[in-house]
């Protein structure tokens, strides 16, 4: 029997009710680790901890909002005892994502930097991005002196079922990843995504 990556492993996953976030609560949870799911998504996430059981857990959180960090991280510590991993998962996509800078919105873009770069297709959306890139560049040099590793994923468009997104707009965006992509007749899942966080969150690979 392989050995289980996380084992006692005690991970945060923002983002965790559904598409990468939940596929990686899934990943983490076989892997060993009592996983906390962070989400405002209530309904969504306190299903999946209810349905893997006692190991994995949920707490309503939204990332954009500095006091639900806090009780997010005590009550996960209060809980378990430590923190070992911290996938910051969670974001938001400005819907549609189609249009030139000049159509978005102060009050838009103001949100979307909140919540996928200080909570950690479009030009908004974008910026947040390469903001995540230049925040683990500092990060990493900045946190490793104590020990803790600091990564990042980005990987290319992953078709999920995406808030705002109709089905409609989900085969659109599947058929232009397809059409788009440098390896063709593939499709990136969460899945694929949630396997490479499992990677760098483990540190079998650094033994």
């Amino acid at each position: 029997m392989s050995q289980k990556r996380l084992e006692n492993k005690v991970a945060i996953i923002t983002g965790g009710a559904s598409g990468i976030g939940a596929s990686a609560v899934h990943v983490f949870h076989e892997n060993g680790a009592k996983v906390v799911i962070a989400d405002i998504q209530d309904s969504q996430g306190q299903a999946i901890a209810n349905n893997l059981g006692e190991n994995v857990s949920f707490i309503h959180c939204d990332v954009s909002n500095e006091d639900d960090i806090c009780n997010l991280i005590n009550a996960t510590v209060s809980k378990h005892g430590k923190l070992d991993i911290m996938y910051n998962n969670a974001g938001i996509m400005d819907v549609p994502a189609i249009g030139g800078i000049l159509d978005a919105k102060k009050s838009d873009l103001e949100k979307m930097f909140e919540v996928n770069l200080m909570g950690l297709a479009s030009h908004s959306y974008a910026a947040t991005k390469y903001g995540i890139l230049g925040l683990v560049k500092n990060l990493t040099p900045d946190l490793g002196q104590y020990g803790i590793r600091v990564n990042c994923i980005s990987p290319y468009g992953v078709v999920t079922s995406f808030p705002g997104i109709t089905e409609e707009q989900r085969s659109i965006v599947e058929l232009n990843l397809s059409n788009m992509g440098n390896l063709k007749g593939e499709i990136l899942k969460p899945e694929c995504v949630a396997k490479a966080a499992l990677y760098l969150a483990s540190t079998k690979q650094i033994m």
